[in-house]
C-alpha cells in the first residue's frame, strides 16, 4: 500500500481560491421523505428542524430537514411532479433506488466561488440566485460532479432561519436523545468508474481548489477477490474531505462495482459522521434496529499488539465490533452499517478521532473482507 500526504491544513486562508466554511447539507432524494425522516430520527438520533411541502406552498416536493450538532440532512420526495426538477427527482429515485443528489457546501461568496468554479472548468447547473424572506436572505448556486451529484454553494451569512427560505420550522419527530449519537460530518465518500477516479482528483483540484490529503493504491488495497483504488481531496484547513475511489481489475466483483452497479453509476457511496463517543452511539444505534458490518473476533486478538492503547478497552472494541487505527499523528475508531436501503448502495460511517487524520488505512483488509461477506449474501461477490 502506497500512502502519500501531499500537504499540510496550514496554507494561508487568504491565499485560498475557493474558501469554504464546511458542509452546509448532505441532500437525498428518497422514495418517502416522512418515513425516511421518522428512521434518521429514530435510528440516527437526529432532530426534524424544517419542511417544506404542501402546507406551506411546496405542491410538488416534500423536504424533511433533519440536525445532529453541525450535521445536516435534507431528505427530499416528490408528490406529483409538474416541473422538470420534479420529474428529475422522480426519474432519478426510479433510476438510482434513494440516494445523495446534493453535496452542499457553505462558503463565504457564492458569487466568487461559482465564477472560480467556471472558470477552471465547472459545469455549471445553476447561476448564482438569492433566495428571501423574513430570516434574511441566502445566495446559491450549484456546479456539476460526478455522476448526477451536484454541489450547491450555499451562501448563509445573512440569513437566521431554519434552513432556506421556502422552509418553515418543524417540531422533532422524536424526542431527541439527551446525548448526540454525532456532531458533524467528517467526510463523504464518492464511488467513480474504472478509470476516472485520477479525473475527478484533478477536477476538485482545479475548479475548487481543494488539495490532494491522501491516497490509497497498491495490493494491499485487496482481498483474495477484489480491490479498490482511493484518492482524498480537501479543502486547506480540512472542513470538507472528499474520498474518492474507484475499482481495480481483481478476481471478482469488488464493493465499487456491485455499488456501481445498484446505483446505476457513480454517486455517494458513504457519509463518514463525526462522534465523541463512538461506544454510547453504536450502542443506542443498534438498539434501534441499525445494523452493522461484523468483524470476525480474530481482528482483535493482534489489535492491541499494533494499535496499542485507546479509549476504549480492546474487550468493549471486541464487544460491539469496532475497528481502530493508529498513525503517527493519534488513532481513531470506527464502524460501517450496512446498506440502509434495499438497494446495496449508500451507508454510513461512525469515526470518532484523536489525533489521527487518516481514513482507517490498517482496517481496509479487515473492512473489506467484511463488506465481501455481505456481497456473497446477496449473490453479488
Amino acid at each position: 500500500m502506497t500512502e502519500t500526504i501531499h500537504s499540510t491544513p496550514g496554507t494561508a486562508r487568504q491565499a485560498d481560491p475557493f474558501p469554504v466554511k464546511g458542509m452546509d447539507a448532505v441532500v437525498f432524494a428518497v422514495g418517502n421523505a416522512k418515513q425516511a425522516a421518522h428512521y434518521y430520527s429514530t435510528a440516527f438520533g437526529m432532530k426534524l428542524v424544517a419542511y417544506s411541502g404542501p402546507e406551506n406552498g411546496s405542491r410538488e416536493t416534500a423536504a424533511y430537514v433533519l440536525e445532529s450538532g453541525s450535521a445536516r440532512f435534507v431528505l427530499t420526495s416528490v408528490i406529483k411532479p409538474s416541473t422538470d426538477r420534479g420529474r428529475w427527482l422522480a426519474d432519478h429515485v426510479a433510476a438510482h433506488g434513494d440516494g445523495v443528489i446534493d453535496l452542499a457546501i457553505e462558503v463565504p461568496d457564492a458569487r466568487a466561488a461559482y465564477a472560480y468554479a467556471i472558470e477552471h472548468g465547472a459545469t455549471g447547473l445553476e447561476e448564482p440566485y438569492e433566495v428571501k424572506d423574513e430570516h434574511g436572505t441566502v445566495v446559491l448556486a450549484a456546479i456539476a460532479t460526478y455522476g448526477e451529484t451536484r454541489h450547491t454553494l450555499v451562501e448563509r451569512s445573512g440569513y437566521d432561519g431554519p434552513y432556506l427560505p421556502g422552509f418553515t420550522a418543524a417540531k422533532p419527530i422524536v424526542e431527541p436523545p439527551s446525548q448526540r449519537f454525532f456532531q458533524a460530518i467528517d467526510h463523504c465518500v464518492g464511488n467513480v468508474e474504472l478509470g476516472k477516479m485520477d479525473e475527478w482528483v484533478t477536477f476538485y483540484n482545479k475548479v475548487m481548489g481543494f488539495t490532494n490529503m491522501k491516497e490509497f493504491v497498491g495490493d494491499d488495497i485487496a482481498t483474495e477477490y477484489s480491490a479498490l483504488m482511493s484518492k482524498v481531496v480537501a479543502d486547506g484547513k480540512r472542513k470538507v474531505k472528499f474520498p474518492l475511489n474507484e475499482p481495480a481489475v481483481a478476481r471478482k466483483k469488488s464493493q465499487i462495482d456491485e455499488y456501481l452497479e445498484f446505483y446505476g453509476g457513480p454517486g455517494v457511496q458513504h457519509i463518514a459522521l463525526a462522534t465523541n463517543d463512538i461506544v454510547a452511539t453504536v450502542r443506542a444505534m443498534r438498539a434501534a434496529g441499525v445494523e452493522f458490518l461484523d468483524t470476525p473476533d480474530s481482528y482483535y486478538d493482534t489489535l492491541g499488539e499494533w494499535v496499542g492503547e485507546t479509549r476504549v478497552p480492546i474487550e468493549e472494541l471486541r464487544e460491539l465490533k469496532i475497528l481502530a487505527d493508529r498513525d503517527e499523528d493519534g488513532y481513531l475508531l470506527q464502524i460501517f452499517t450496512k446498506p440502509v436501503q434495499d438497494r446495496p448502495t449508500v451507508f454510513f460511517e461512525m469515526i470518532e478521532r484523536h489525533g489521527s487524520m487518516g481514513f482507517g488505512k490498517g482496517n481496509f483488509k479487515a473492512l473489506f473482507e467484511a463488506i465481501e461477506r455481505e456481497q456473497a449474501r446477496r449473490g453479488n461477490l
